[in-house]
C-alpha cells in the first residue's frame, strides 16, 4: 500500500480555504476503497470552539462564494466538531480535545493518506472574522 497520494486537483478548492484559518492540523484520507459514501475524509484541528466555528464558517462561506454548496453540515454554531458534507467529501473540525476523543485518523488507519505538504499553515492568518452562516 502506497504511504500517501497526491491531492486531486478537484479537491483543491475545499482544501486551500482551510490554511486561511490557521488550524491546528489537517489531514486528508482517502476513503474511496473503503467506503461508498465518499472518496475523502478532511481532518481539521483548531485550538478552542471559536476557531473550529471561525474555521467552518470560513470553509461554508468560501465555498458558497465559488457555487460549492455542502450536502448537509452540523455542528458548525456549537464549536466542538463541525461536520461538513459535500458528497465526495466529508470536512471534520474538531476542537482539539474532541478530536483526540473521536481520533478519526484511528477509525480510518486503512486509509491511504492524501499529501498535503503543498500547503502550510499560516501563522500569521486571523481567525477572528465572525461570518454568518445562515445563508447555506
Amino acid at each position: 500500500m502506497t504511504d500517501s497520494v497526491a491531492l486531486e486537483d478537484e479537491f483543491l478548492p475545499y482544501i486551500t480555504p482551510i490554511f486561511d484559518r490557521k488550524p491546528k492540523s489537517v489531514s486528508a484520507l482517502h476513503v474511496s476503497e473503503l467506503t461508498s459514501y465518499a472518496d475523502m475524509v478532511v481532518i481539521v484541528e483548531a485550538g478552542s470552539k471559536r476557531q473550529t466555528t471561525s474555521l467552518a464558517e470560513h470553509l461554508l462561506k468560501t465555498l458558497r462564494n465559488n457555487k460549492i454548496k455542502p450536502l448537509g453540515f452540523e455542528g458548525v454554531k456549537e464549536g466542538e466538531w463541525a461536520l461538513l458534507d459535500f458528497g465526495h467529501l466529508i470536512i471534520h473540525v474538531f476542537e482539539s480535545g474532541a478530536k483526540e476523543f473521536y481520533d478519526l485518523e484511528g477509525l480510518w488507519s486503512d486509509a491511504i493518506k492524501v499529501d498535503l505538504s503543498g500547503f502550510r499553515i499560516d501563522a500569521d492568518a486571523g481567525d477572528d472574522e465572525d461570518e454568518d452562516y445562515d445563508d447555506f
